[in-house]
């Protein structure tokens, strides 16, 4: 749907919830002597037709611009929505790309007090069994050992996919996969180190490949996904 077709079709729903809520109103809400049962359950349908106001409003993208309203503030032409509101609903098509939010990224160069106050994104969502996890931030002060150590924290964007005990963690300044652990945790803490540090007979065993061009430029990274032996039946 082009973004013409879109705006005339919203326009027209909008006539129609608008007239439909200005009926309910002035036919019977408005009226002084109407029964306190119909006016409850007229009053259910007029909130109901508020709740699809704030729904349609989500599709709206202000193509005509805004106007002034009371109190100074700008309300835009098509949906109403007042300017600078936070959207309290998401409206998801059922079927096909899911769109939320806008991607955002570090916007200052001023090291704030706090990561809470440098933070600019920081929300989640599990989807089919999938969770993901943005998080943006400007810089901020911190501390180390306790507070022994003044640091500063870079700003950053960390988008993290969680799947099935696996975990791949992507920022500004690198990409980790994480593997979920096999039988009981050994210590210490998972060692490091490049390819190119490890000895053959270690390379040996991990199932991992790297693609490249002809200009031997990195191009990705393969890992082959460690499988646990299924139990046999009757044990």
């Amino acid at each position: 749907m082009t973004a013409d077709s879109a705006r005339t079709s919203l326009k027209r729903e909008f006539r129609r919830l608008f007239h439909a809520m200005d009926f309910i109103s002035n036919r019977y809400l408005a009226r002084k002597r109407l029964p306190a049962k119909l006016a409850a359950a007229f009053y259910d349908v007029y909130q109901q037709l508020g709740v699809a106001w704030e729904y349609l409003a989500l599709q709206c993208r202000h193509w005509d611009g805004y106007r002034k309203v009371r109190g100074g503030k700008l309300a835009c032409r098509i949906c109403g929505t007042i300017k600078g509101t936070e959207t309290r609903w998401l409206l998801l098509p059922a079927k096909g790309q899911k769109i939320i939010g806008r991607q955002t990224r570090p916007n200052s160069s001023h090291v704030f007090p706090s990561k809470q106050a440098a933070t600019i994104t920081e929300d989640s969502i599990q989807f089919h069994g999938a969770t993901l996890h943005v998080s943006v931030h400007n810089r901020y002060e911190s501390r180390l050992f306790r507070g022994k150590h003044d640091i500063t924290i870079a700003d950053d964007r960390i988008v993290r996919l969680l799947e099935n005990g696996m975990e791949c963690w992507l920022d500004s300044y690198s990409l980790h996969l994480k593997l979920p652990p096999h039988g009981k945790p050994i210590k210490p803490l998972p060692y490091s180190a490049f390819v190119w540090e490890l000895p053959k007979r270690k390379l040996q065993k991990f199932p991992v490949m790297l693609e490249y061009d002809t200009r031997d430029r990195l191009q990705g990274v393969v890992i082959l996904r460690p499988m646990r032996r299924g139990t046999k039946k009757g044990k």
